[in-house]
C-alpha cells in the first residue's frame, strides 16, 4: 500500500485524494491544509438574510461556464447541483466612450466596426498558427494587425480580463488565450459577432453552497477510504526527498514561525515528522518552493520561479452609489445605439433592446481607469448571479427543477440571438475562468466584517422573503481591485462607505502572462513524477476551476488511481489533454477509446 500525502485541501487536492480513495486498497491518503477546513479559495461566508435576502455568499468562486464537465460530475457526485444564469455583462458606464454589453447594442460598437469585423479574421490565423501565438503577448498580437488602441482598451483587454481573472496582466497574456475564447471546442464561452463583437448571452452555471460541497467532499473520502486523514490547521513548512520517499515537516498553523521571527524566539507547536511514499503538491508554486527549500532542483526552481503572482484586494459591499458611479447597473434608453430603437432600422437590435428593457441584470461588470485605460477594476452583482437570493435551496435546484433565470439560453425570456456571421462559430460551449473571474489562488488576509448577522437592529427582524431582491439597493456586490504593488494608486477602495462593507480578502492573483506559456504550462511534465512528487492546481495550466480538478484527477492517476469519470466522454476529454500536457502520459489502454483516448 503507497502511504500518499498531499498538501492543500482546495479542489485539486481534494480530487487528488478522492481519486485515490477509490482504490483503498492500494493508498492511505493524508490531506494536510493550513486552513481550518477543505476548499482552498472557494470559500462561503455567513450575511444577514434580514437585509440581503439570503444568508450565505460564496465569496471566492462564484461558477463557471457549462463546459466544465469533471466539475459538475463531482458535483453531482456528492448531492449537488450548479444553477443555470444568463451570462450578462456590463463594460464601462459612458455610452460615448466605454459603455457597451453583451446583451444589447450600445452606440460605442459603431466607432469600431472596422476593428470588430477584422477581429474574425485574425481569430482564424492564431487558431492556425496556434504554436507562434502563444509565445505572443496580446498587446503585440493588437499591434501587429493594426487594431486601434481604444479597441485593445475598450473591448479586447476588459473581456479577456473577465473571462480568466487575468487583471492587470491581461496586455500580457497568450495571445493564444484569446483565440480560444471564441473557437476551442472545449473552452469557448463567447459567439463572435461581426456587427456586436459579442453575438449572445452565454449560458452559465452558479454554483451551490461550496462550504457544504467541501464538506460532504471530504466526507465521501473518509467513507471509501477510512483509513485516510485530514489534517487541518497544520502549516508544512519543509518537505525532504530522499530515494525511499518524502518527509514531511508540519506544525500548528498559527505557531510562530522562528524563520520569520526577528527575535529568533519563536517556536513552533506540535511539530511534526512524517514520513510518505509519494507527494502531490497542491499548493501555489511559490508556497511549494518555500516548502521544498534548498532541496528544491534547478529544473524545479526555474520553472515553479517562473509562476508570477499579484495581490489584488476583494471588497463585498452593499454600496449601490459606489456602483452607480462607475458602471451600469440598469437599462437606460440613452445605452442602446440609436438604429436598435427603431425596428425597421435594425430588427435584431430592436428585440434586444426590448429584451433588456425588462431582463437587464449583469452579473459581471468591468470599468478603466481614466489615468491608464488599459488597466481595470472588475465588480460582480451577487443578487444576480448567486441563486440562494432567488430562493434555490444550498445544494441547487431539486430533481427536475430548472428555475428561471433572468437571461441566458437556459431562460424562456432569453435575449434574441443575434446571427453570427463568423462560419467557424457556434453556440457557445466552452469554459470560463473559472471562476467567474475571482482569483483561483489561496486567500491569505482576515475576513473584516463590517455587519453582525446577529445584530437587534430592527431590520434583522425582516425574513428573507421580506427582502425585494428586485430593488438594487438591496443588492450584495464585489469589486476586486487588482495588483496592489503596482497599481494601487488607481484603486478607489476608499471611496466605498465603510458602514457598507460586508467583507475584505486579500488574493494571491496568478499572471497569465506569454512567460507563463513558455517557461511552465510546457515544462511541467518534466517534473511531474521525478522525486516522489507530483503538481496539481489550476497554475500549472490555466486559471481554472476545471482545470484544478483534472490536475489533481491527472496526479492521482499518474501514482495508480482510477480516473473517477472514465466512461463520460465529455469529462475525459479535457482530462485526456491534461494529462498529456502535465505528465506527457496517455490514459491507460482499458480507459481510453483509440490510440490518443
Amino acid at each position: 500500500m503507497k502511504n500518499v500525502v498531499i498538501i492543500g485541501a482546495g479542489a485539486s487536492g481534494m480530487s487528488a485524494a478522492y481519486a485515490l480513495s477509490l482504490s483503498p486498497e492500494k493508498f492511505k491518503v493524508t490531506v494536510i491544509d493550513t486552513q481550518s477546513q477543505a476548499g482552498g479559495m472557494a470559500t462561503s461566508y455567513p450575511i444577514d438574510a434580514s437585509k440581503y435576502g439570503a444568508d450565505y455568499i460564496n465569496d471566492g468562486v462564484q461558477g463557471a461556464s457549462p463546459q466544465f464537465y469533471n466539475s459538475y460530475a463531482m458535483f453531482d457526485l456528492l448531492g449537488f447541483k450548479p444553477t443555470p444564469v444568463g451570462f450578462q455583462v456590463s463594460f464601462g458606464n459612458d455610452p460615448e466612450k466605454n459603455f457597451w454589453s453583451n446583451v444589447f447594442p450600445s452606440p460605442i460598437l459603431d466607432r469600431f466596426q472596422a476593428d470588430i469585423k477584422k477581429f474574425g479574421k485574425v481569430l482564424k490565423i492564431i487558431k492556425k498558427l496556434e504554436i507562434i501565438f502563444a509565445m505572443m503577448e496580446v498587446r503585440t498580437m493588437l499591434k501587429l494587425f493594426r487594431f486601434s488602441k481604444d479597441f485593445g482598451d475598450v473591448i479586447v483587454y476588459p473581456l479577456v480580463a473577465l473571462f480568466f481573472g487575468t487583471g492587470q496582466q491581461t496586455p500580457y497574456i497568450s495571445s493564444a488565450i484569446l483565440e480560444r475564447v471564441f473557437m476551442d471546442p472545449s473552452m469557448r464561452l463567447f459567439e463572435y459577432s461581426d456587427k456586436t463583437f459579442l453575438a449572445s448571452i452565454p449560458p452559465m452555471r452558479a454554483f451551490p453552497r461550496l462550504s457544504m460541497v467541501f464538506e460532504s467532499w471530504q466526507r465521501k473520502i473518509s467513507s471509501n477510504a477510512p483509513q485516510s486523514t485530514f489534517s487541518f490547521g497544520r502549516e508544512v513548512y519543509r518537505v525532504v526527498r530522499d530515494a525511499k520517499g518524502v518527509a514531511v515537516f508540519s506544525h500548528d498553523a498559527d505557531s510562530p514561525d522562528p524563520e520569520r521571527n526577528t527575535q529568533g524566539t519563536g517556536e513552533r507547536k506540535n511539530e511534526r515528522e512524517e514520513r510518505f511514499d509519494e507527494l502531490i503538491m497542491c499548493t501555489d508554486a511559490d508556497a511549494a518552493l518555500k516548502i521544498l527549500g534548498e532541496g528544491a532542483t534547478w529544473a524545479e526552481r526555474r520553472v515553479l520561479g517562473n509562476v508570477k503572482y499579484y495581490w489584488d484586494l476583494t471588497v463585498t459591499h452593499n454600496d449601490v452609489e459606489y456602483m452607480k458611479k462607475y458602471y451600469r447597473l440598469e437599462y437606460e434608453k440613452s445605452l442602446a445605439n440609436p438604429r436598435a430603437l427603431d425596428p425597421s432600422e435594425d430588427k435584431e437590435g430592436y428585440d434586444q433592446v426590448k429584451f433588456a428593457e425588462e431582463n437587464f441584470k449583469p452579473l459581471y461588470y468591468i470599468r478603466s481607469y481614466e489615468e491608464d485605460k488599459s488597466r481595470i477594476e472588475m465588480s460582480f452583482d451577487l443578487t444576480n448571479y448567486q441563486p440562494q437570493f432567488k430562493g434555490v435551496p444550498s445544494t441547487g435546484p431539486k430533481e427536475g427543477e430548472d428555475p428561471e433565470q433572468d437571461g441566458g439560453k437556459d431562460n424562456k425570456k432569453s435575449r434574441p440571438q443575434r446571427e453570427s456571421h463568423d462560419s467557424s462559430s457556434g453556440s457557445p460551449s466552452g469554459s470560463g475562468s473559472g471562476t467567474p473571474p475571482s482569483p483561483s489562488s489561496q486567500k491569505h488576509s482576515q475576513s473584516l466584517p463590517s455587519e453582525d448577522p446577529n445584530s437587534n437592529s430592527k431590520d434583522s427582524k425582516r425574513n428573507p422573503s421580506d427582502v425585494d431582491t428586485s430593488d438594487i439597493s438591496n443588492h450584495v456586490f464585489q469589486t476586486i481591485f487588482l495588483d496592489h504593488e503596482h497599481y494601487s494608486q488607481l484603486w478607489t477602495e476608499g471611496e466605498i462607505d465603510h458602514e457598507k462593507v460586508i467583507l475584505k480578502k486579500w488574493w494571491k492573483q496568478q499572471s497569465h502572462a506569454a512567460s507563463h506559456y513558455r517557461g511552465t504550462v510546457g515544462a511541467m511534465m518534466f517534473l511531474n513524477g521525478k522525486h516522489h512528487t507530483q503538481y496539481a492546481g489550476a497554475w500549472t495550466v490555466l486559471n481554472m476551476h476545471e482545470i484544478a480538478v483534472v490536475s489533481g484527477f491527472s496526479a492521482a492517476y499518474k501514482l495508480g488511481a482510477p480516473y473517477p469519470f472514465k466512461d463520460d466522454d465529455d469529462c475525459k476529454r479535457l482530462f485526456a489533454l491534461h494529462l498529456g500536457l502535465d505528465h506527457a502520459s496517455r490514459m491507460r489502454a482499458e480507459d481510453r477509446k483509440g490510440f490518443f483516448m
